[in-house]
């Protein structure tokens, strides 16, 4: 059994397959938490460097909460500076990595250097390995996982990420991605494979009866949540369950984000999923809620919610078995769904075709092999295939990430979200679906800036810190950082406020900006793309979906960049750093 030492590092070097451990000052995981904070911490020093310089590391980080008691704490989270977007790359994953990471007595791992031949590394406990891997080149992630599951947890990359795809996932346990941003890029350019590991190690309590108080309020909270845990909630239907509510909205992006109305959508809603795959529910380790859906046969994973809606309004496309086997296909070929989808998308757009089923899976394939001409462009996401064929602006990216299934037209809080995100086109930096479409934790207008920089602000806090203790966002549509902070307080016996966990928070929002200023990112990158401010949605049944007014964007831009503490320009400025404990 290992013994678990609070503040332990591993770091490997594949330069020399060489590996020690560093025990952090506590000093340091108070300033960060874990997880993603903690992540930031260490890729700050190389930040300016390319991705695929072997100097750049790539951060492997569980959550002080992760392998208690502590409901939904079983996520990780991975980061190094994207290959795609050129901005801070981290992605929020679940499945089994991070209770195998804190097993195995550590908080995380930071890998740096590359391997001379493609390596795999295997983690039991205390214990590490360096494989030949050569043998999983061109492999897809379902052979890798069925071979090697034996070994614990499975981190592994595709095919995509072997053809240089800049949008190539890091899949986990052969289901959860790491995905977005590209760090199976990051992995390929170290030729890392895979890594496994297993840990048999306890993780100490500090206060069980406290721990247990939290952990009931958590699960008394979420389970009176109807969007959580109601018969139409996330917990029946999976993410999917949001396919409708964009629908019904007139939100929801379709044909490369040129109209906001899918009338096939009644027929490739979650209720179309469930009548056909009869799906049972799965989820990371540690979560009551389970969103994750698997056919009865256990052959088919139901898409989550973006890709479902990607994968049908984006591209037009009415089959569900195509939506199905396109996340099929991206999953095994460790390729990002979002991105792949958004790209075929602004392909079609460009060059006027209607994509088939059967084309759309051709250029997924080509994409993934980075095949021929057009599969090599597409390789590398629509930002940089539409500027090499003069069409910028069908590219609906916001620094160079493409944007997910929530029209910015019909919540100007997300349209805000997506602008300020530090990785890009991202609805998880601050969700505010949650109070536009979902009423969590108040009603707001969805169509108007009234208030939105500061609660866009606290909301990309709120969240840092939930990827910093790595537990899952949704639960917090129930419970809130109030019960999360008893929780920290109970295991680690270092008392912790909400607030002080937000202020935390701000510190990892605010290191982030910082970072990005460095590889020189400004407010002119806080923007969307032109569409949205000249050309109208799907309106209908009483719901106008108009442009964005742009001056009211800038308005509310501005009033982020106040509550955020930059200055006009988005820039961050030394006094709010201080503040923070943070160095520009």
């Amino acid at each position: 059994m290992s013994e678990y030492r609070r503040y332990r590092i591993l770091h490997i070097d594949l330069n020399g397959k060489k590996y020690d451990h560093e025990d952090l000052n506590e000093k340091i995981f108070m300033k960060w938490i874990g997880g993603k904070g903690l992540a930031g911490y260490y890729l700050r020093p190389y930040i300016n460097l390319p991705y695929d310089d072997p100097s750049m590391p790539v951060m492997i980080m569980a959550g002080p909460l992760v392998s208690t008691a502590a409901p939904t704490s079983g996520r990780s989270c991975i980061m190094s500076r994207s290959p795609l977007t050129g901005a801070i790359g981290d992605s929020s994953v679940g499945g089994s990595l991070g209770f195998n990471i804190r097993k195995s007595g550590i908080e995380g791992i930071v890998i740096s250097g590359r391997s001379d031949s493609l390596v795999g590394i295997e983690i039991e406990d205390h214990n590490i390995r360096f494989t030949d891997a050569g043998n999983y080149y061109n492999a897809g992630t379902d052979k890798i996982y069925s071979d090697l599951k034996n070994k614990g947890t499975v981190v592994c990359t595709g095919i995509a990420a072997d053809n240089g795809v800049l949008f190539a996932n890091v899949m986990v346990d052969g289901n959860s991605c790491a995905g977005r941003i590209g760090l199976g890029t990051v992995f390929s350019s170290k030729n890392l494979k895979y890594i496994t590991i297993t840990g048999t190690g306890k993780i100490p309590v500090a206060d069980p009866a406290g721990l247990k108080k939290a952990r009931e309020d958590i699960i008394r909270l979420t389970g009176t949540s109807p969007v959580l845990m109601g018969e139409h909630g996330i917990a029946y239907y999976g993410t999917g369950a949001l396919y409708d509510l964009m629908d019904n909205r007139r939100m929801m992006p379709v044909a490369n984000f040129r109209r906001t109305k899918f009338e096939a959508a009644p027929s490739m809603n979650a209720v179309a999923y469930n009548k056909k795959y009869k799906p049972k529910r799965i989820g990371c380790k540690g979560c009551h809620i389970q969103c994750k859906k698997i056919s009865a046969d256990g052959r088919h994973h139901i898409p989550e919610f973006e890709t479902m809606s990607h994968f049908s309004a984006l591209l037009e496309n009415e089959d569900i078995n195509v939506v199905t086997e396109a996340n099929r296909y991206c999953n095994i070929s460790g390729m990002d769904t979002l991105t792949a989808a958004a790209t075929l998308s602004c392909f079609a757009e460009i060059t006027g075709d209607k994509l088939t089923g059967k084309r759309i899976m051709e250029l997924l394939g080509d994409m993934a092999t980075a095949n021929g001409d057009t599969g090599k462009i597409l390789a590398q996401g629509s930002y940089r295939y539409a500027g090499s064929v003069g069409k910028s602006k069908s590219s609906m990216t916001v620094k160079k990430l493409e944007l997910p299934a929530y029209d910015p037209r019909g919540a100007y809080g997300m349209s805000l979200g997506y602008a300020m995100s530090t990785r890009g086109g991202c609805h998880l930096r601050a969700y505010p679906i949650s109070h536009e479409i979902l009423r969590k934790p108040v009603v707001t207008d969805r169509q108007s800036y009234e208030g939105k920089a500061r609660i866009i602000k606290i909301s990309e806090d709120i969240n840092a810190i939930a990827d910093s203790l790595t537990v899952c966002k949704f639960v917090l549509l129930g419970a809130s950082l109030e019960e999360y902070s008893k929780a920290f307080t109970a295991v680690t016996g270092i008392e912790m406020s909400s607030q002080d966990l937000i202020k935390t928070g701000e510190r990892i929002v605010y290191h982030e900006r910082i970072m990005n200023a460095i590889n020189g990112f400004t407010g002119k990158d806080d923007d969307l793309p032109e569409r949205f401010f000249c050309e109208e949605g799907s309106s209908g049944q009483g719901i106008n979906i108009t442009p964005i007014d742009r001056e009211a964007f800038l308005k509310a831009k501005q009033n982020y960049y106040i509550v955020r503490g930059l200055d006009e320009k988005g820039m961050p400025v030394a006094e709010k750093a201080k503040e923070l404990g943070l160095e520009l």
